[in-house]
């Protein structure tokens, strides 16, 4: 299978090529040339399997260039960091309420999924290629792609990773994870402004050829760790098939039955996981894309327009404080028939304008499928409260916000029938300043105090990578202008 550039379809490449590559030279992101489909002897062998089986079934169908048992070895031992024997459980909380909890990996956020699978498949790709030079990881984050691309890319030969994410724009806890992140060959910088700010950034970087010609001369080729990296995105397709095998199995559906994916959504990567599946073969209802205050998305779901010249909040979901939602391109890209010159002029207007508007079939085609919603910072907080009291069931503020768009949804279509799988994203105690408040009240600043009064309070324990975050050793603390970045880039190669 070749994969293919959203905004220049004669370009195309192996799945070794678009992993080390990260982004097309165009700026396109790659996608599959198509979508490989699942039969009965797939579903009938998936349901017998573990979740790193899976997962590692899911891969190869669409990365050709591994086999099923080079993709089981790194699934194996991605995998088995994880804290629970089922990386991603899924839990019935109410009827036809399930949530799939993607943190129990090192880092207690759902980026560890594909993070912790992404270091082996571009190891490997690096090797099919013939790629000679260092690779140099580019992230920006929002909070928690940025400790799970450390973590993962931690020491890993060849390889070099910098993250830089916004200043004020992620939680402590997010923040003292990456500034005392251990390895020789890590380097993390806070960059004054935004999510946006960030991305923009280090996008601006890939489609730059003298800063792509220096760090050729110092032995460097630029890649990705950001969901527009394809072999970051890949893996998330599996925990969607997986999720459903899950609901066979237990006998809530039979193959074929139609369920709701409910996902909190900033970057657009993790539901649009989930539209591949569908793509797939899985069966989908209505894919619930879940959105705070900055909801960019809910808008352009709604109206066809997306537009990022508005005003931007910080909430107690900041992980989702995004107004720039680069993976909606491949969405578009599906949408409008793959009309990759289509694609190229909406994303120049994004670019120089900072909107685009898409045709009136297009919004009703995505309508088809798509529902949307967005959670005022009262809803959120409510959310916390209410799902502990009915359910003793403890939540942060990012599942929060999925799970207040889902109750909306449910009220205003009547569909409290259809199964439905509420995507959990982190761990609450990455937010326990804000989860503490919305179950007591009280306001605490300290996010350790915090953490210790929440467990208290939920008789929970927070996740062992989180716990004594405060008394390791504070590496990074470089902040930045935007425009620094080339220089920030090229000085740490020089050294």
């Amino acid at each position: 299978m070749n994969y293919i550039s959203t905004r220049n379809k004669s370009v195309r490449c192996t799945s070794a090529q678009a992993i080390v590559n990260g982004l097309a030279q165009d700026g396109g992101l790659f996608v599959p040339e198509v979508f490989p489909q699942l039969t009965q002897r797939d579903w009938d062998a998936l349901l017998e399997m573990d979740y790193p089986e899976r997962a590692a079934y899911v891969l190869a169908m669409y990365l050709e260039d591994f086999s099923y048992e080079e993709l089981l070895g790194y699934t194996r031992q991605a995998y088995g960091r994880f804290d629970s024997e089922d990386p991603c459980p899924l839990v019935n909380v109410d009827e036809n309420i399930y949530v799939l909890e993607l943190w129990h990996g090192p880092t207690c956020a759902f980026k560890d999924m594909a993070l912790t699978m992404l270091p082996h498949l571009l190891s490997a790709a690096r090797a099919k290629t013939g790629e000679k030079e260092r690779t140099m990881i580019l992230v920006a984050t929002s909070g928690d792609t940025g400790k799970a691309a450390l973590e993962g890319f931690c020491d890993v030969e060849g390889t070099d990773i910098i993250v830089f994410y916004p200043t004020g724009g992620v939680s402590d806890m997010q923040k003292l994870q990456m500034m005392t992140q251990k390895g020789a060959n890590v380097y993390v910088c806070a960059i004054r402004g935004n999510f946006d700010d960030a991305q923009s950034a280090v996008k601006r970087i890939f489609a730059d050829s003298d800063i792509a010609s220096k760090l050729q001369n110092a032995g460097y080729k630029l890649s990705s760790a950001n969901s527009i990296n394809w072999g970051r995105l890949a893996p998330q397709i599996a925990y969607y098939v997986s999720s459903y095998c899950d609901l066979i199995n237990a006998g809530k559906i039979r193959i074929g039955d139609k369920v709701n994916f409910c996902v909190p959504s900033g970057n657009f990567g993790n539901i649009l996981a989930a539209y591949y599946a569908g793509k797939m073969g899985v069966g989908l209802n209505r894919l619930i894309c879940a959105s705070n205050v900055n909801h960019v998305l809910t808008d352009f779901f709604e109206t066809g327009v997306y537009d990022t010249n508005r005003e931007f909040f910080k909430t107690m979901s900041p992980s989702m404080d995004i107004l720039i939602s680069s993976n909606l391109e491949r969405l578009l890209f599906e949408i409008c028939g793959r009309d990759d010159r289509l694609i190229a002029a909406r994303m120049n207007e994004l670019k120089t304008k900072g909107s685009y508007r898409i045709d009136p079939s297009e919004s009703e085609a995505l309508r088809e499928l798509f529902a949307v919603g967005y959670a005022e910072e009262a809803d959120t907080q409510g959310t916390i409260e209410g799902y502990f009291d009915e359910y003793d069931y403890l939540i942060d503020t990012h599942t929060a916000v999925a799970c207040s768009v889902y109750d909306q949804y449910a009220d205003e279509t009547g569909d409290y029938d259809t199964p439905t799988v509420i995507v959990s994203t982190a761990s609450a105690y990455k937010f326990p300043c804000d989860v503490y408040r919305a179950l007591s009240g009280k306001e605490i600043v300290d996010a350790f105090e915090a953490t210790r009064e929440l467990e208290t309070l939920t008789d929970t324990q927070a996740p062992d990578p989180l716990r004594g975050l405060d008394q390791r050793e504070v590496r990074f603390a470089d902040v930045i202008d935007k425009e620094q970045i080339d220089e920030t880039i090229l000085r740490y190669v020089a050294k």
